[in-house]
């Protein structure tokens, strides 16, 4: 294959995954390392792509955000398996927050055959599909976003401030080394903002095509979370690096840590800071 038509190939599989690592484009490429990263060089300077830790992202604008029905269309499969891993982790009596997300979305619909425990939310959608089952859910109010059914805004953050929960499952639009955790929209990450300061225990849920990516606004550093959840498609290289910072790592579909070492390790994470 020549460069050019590997180059448009390129193109068409970041349309459609908004992030591919290097490792993948070699086997669908049949290239080598070498050749793929001059590959992303070059599209990166004709500006087509930007390329990011262990590959490369689209070149979408940072404020740009999918629809949440498209969201929900993509990598279900792999959303399904980390909801089944967060699941996991939720111990009968405990009370854990929701963030809106298409990944959050299909947690809660794992989580509709228990009953022993409540939910908040500032998801529309979570908290309908939660209506049907005995799970207690509190909403938090705030100003619809219909791109998300997210509810933001001064109303939610003020909710929120009065809550504790035991854990809060984080969306995130991007996960990067310097960046940490983004959003395309600055009332949202502000909402986002105030989840984490009410939860005990931060676990983020994000498919493989999130990491690499920023979008516009900061809405945490790394070091403010104690747990990612992901699929076996994430950058083994990114991996290595969150472990590096005391995050637990668990990977949809490979053997897991039980829970009771995903809560060592956040308590061991808290100790480091406060030290």
């Amino acid at each position: 294959m020549f460069s050019e038509q590997r180059r448009q190939r390129i193109l068409e599989i970041l349309k459609a995954e908004q992030f591919v690592r290097i490792s993948h484009l070699e086997q669908v490429l049949n290239a080598s390392q070498a050749s793929i990263r001059r590959d992303l060089r070059a599209l990166e300077e004709a500006g087509l792509l930007k390329r990011a830790h262990g590959g490369a992202s689209s070149n979408q604008a940072a404020g740009f955000e999918l629809p949440l029905v498209q969201k929900e269309d993509r990598f279900k499969a792999e959303k399904a398996a980390i909801a089944k891993v967060a699941v996991g982790l939720i111990a009968d009596g405990e009370t854990v927050m929701l963030d809106a997300g298409s990944t959050t979305l299909q947690i809660a619909r794992q989580l509709k055959q228990r009953r022993n425990m409540k939910v908040v939310t500032n998801a529309v959608n979570v908290a309908w599909e939660l209506s049907s089952s005995e799970v207690e859910v509190t909403l938090t109010g705030g100003t619809l976003r219909r791109n998300t059914l997210a509810l933001v805004g001064p109303l939610a953050g003020n909710t929120l401030a009065s809550l504790h929960v035991d854990k809060l499952f984080l969306a995130t639009n991007g996960i990067d080394l310097k960046h940490g955790l983004t959003s395309p929209n600055l009332v949202e990450a502000q909402t986002k903002k105030a989840m984490l300061d009410s939860a005990r225990e931060v676990i983020l849920v994000a498919d493989h095509s999130k990491f690499g990516r920023i979008a516009f606004t900061q809405v945490c550093r790394l070091d403010r979370v104690h747990c990612v959840i992901t699929d076996a498609g994430a950058p083994p290289d990114f991996i290595q690096a969150l472990e590096k910072l005391h995050i637990n790592v668990l990977i949809a579909g490979q053997p897991s840590r039980s829970a009771e070492r995903v809560e060592r390790a956040a308590r061991a994470k808290d100790g480091h800071h406060t030290s």
